[in-house]
């Protein structure tokens, strides 16, 4: 094969007290396109579009190149010559998975050129062990919500049943938070109670998600591990999650690390918290994007 193109939706991680094993994916994609090129032309060629295109470089630094090469090293063998284009979708340190889109499609587009040496599960496996944690890089690979139980080597992987009613709502700031920044703020040790409560509302989410129950998944999405620390990072988190709840979100949870909002609803009231959460920010004096989207139930797509 000279040539593949890989569709990768973004994520969204956590989803309140699955703090780094649960993870979702969404309708919006990233898409990259490899090509192989000549002996003769060894230079790297990358080319991106997109909303935020000129924030991606373009050399051996560029985090789908580096999983490309990843993918070879892995096998014994030099990356063959390549020209990469990146049609951009997913916005870029947002809590929305962008880097895990980047992992998974150099790896399933590398996988591809190269005859598909690797089983699917042998990429997901590499793909943990580029970003570091399974939350993001499993659903952007496999579709669906995912629950990643385990570590390297003895992955268990398991979907999370999600009611047809259930729609996530994504409200996108115009300022970024930094996974590293996000992880700084959380505390090393936690007590007894804070893991019981966590604990007890993690069986909760996976019924509420699976029943799309209302009440069950109000409690199910707080959370004492992450969500307490990183509010204060993300300007009128308090408001936004108001706003939601009044105009009849379930509940709101920060987006992996955020700063992307994630509020979850049922059809008849999408429009309204959309509304009410882009209202929200406004007051606040922030731009933001908000918006409906849906479950991703395939994943990482070849064309």
């Amino acid at each position: 094969m000279s040539s593949v193109t890989v569709s990768v939706p973004g994520t969204t991680a956590n989803l309140g007290p699955g703090f780094d094993c649960i993870g979702a994916a969404l309708t919006v994609y990233n898409q990259f396109q490899f090509t192989r090129k000549p002996e003769s032309n060894p230079n790297l060629t990358i080319t991106v579009t997109g909303e935020e295109a000129s924030r991606v470089t373009t050399d051996e630094t560029n985090l789908v190149y580096q999983s490309f090469a990843k993918f070879y090293q892995y096998l014994g063998k030099k990356a063959p010559n390549v020209a990469i284009d990146i049609e951009l979708g997913v916005p870029l340190a947002r809590g929305l998975g962008s880097s895990a889109t980047a992992i998974v499609g150099g790896l399933v587009g590398a996988n591809q050129l190269a005859g598909n040496p690797l089983s699917l599960s042998e990429v997901m496996e590499l793909a943990i062990a580029i970003e570091g944690h399974p939350d993001n890089v499993v659903p952007a690979l496999l579709g669906n919500c995912q629950l990643s139980t385990g570590e390297a080597g003895n992955w268990l992987i398991s979907v999370i049943p999600w009611h047809q009613n259930l729609i996530p709502v994504v409200a996108i700031p115009n300022f970024e938070l930094s996974t590293q920044e996000a992880r700084s703020v959380l505390p090393t040790q936690f007590s007894r109670s804070d893991a019981i409560f966590n604990i007890a509302r993690m069986g909760l989410l996976i019924r509420g998600l699976e029943t799309g129950t209302p009440d069950w998944l109000t409690m199910a999405l707080e959370d004492k591990i992450h969500q307490p620390y990183r509010q204060g990072l993300i300007t009128g988190y308090q408001e936004v999650k108001t706003a939601a709840m009044d105009a009849g979100a379930y509940g709101m949870v920060i987006s992996g690390a955020g700063p992307t909002l994630l509020a979850l609803t049922n059809p008849n009231q999408t429009e309204a918290v959309v509304t009410a959460m882009n209202k929200a920010w406004i007051q606040k004096g922030i731009e933001a994007q908000v918006r409906s989207l849906a479950l991703d139930t395939k994943g990482a797509t070849i064309h």
